[in-house]
């Protein structure tokens, strides 16, 4: 379920919550966009090591696929540059048909 009304401060104050009761955190940022996208640059979306969630980075059209991956950079503790876009067949399985591209940065939070 994604929090369109919940703001990028809020999710960044459940990021330093989550953290402090001891869960593993990683945080996916919007760091690019073209053409048509369905949250700007800046939006976080906070991810725990259960998969709970925070925020939203596309409108709920690709959250599934960036909360899988920021289960493994909780692991890993490397980042991931993620892109989506029309033409990409991962996007469209997720649903992004929104006809732009998106880049979302996943880290943990240490």
């Amino acid at each position: 379920m994604t929090n369109p009304g919940i703001r990028d401060d809020d999710v960044l104050k459940a990021a330093e919550q989550w953290r402090r009761e001891g869960r593993g955190v990683a945080i996916a940022t919007v760091v690019q966009t073209w053409g048509s996208a369905p949250r700007p640059v800046g939006s976080h979306l906070v991810i725990d090591d259960k998969q709970n969630f925070l925020g939203s980075v596309s409108g709920g059209c690709i959250e599934g696929e960036v909360i899988v991956n920021a289960g493994e950079v909780i692991e890993s503790g490397k980042p991931r540059l993620l892109e989506f876009g029309v033409a990409d067949e991962t996007a469209w399985r997720a649903g992004l048909s929104c006809g732009g591209n998106i880049r979302i940065y996943v880290q943990r939070v240490d």
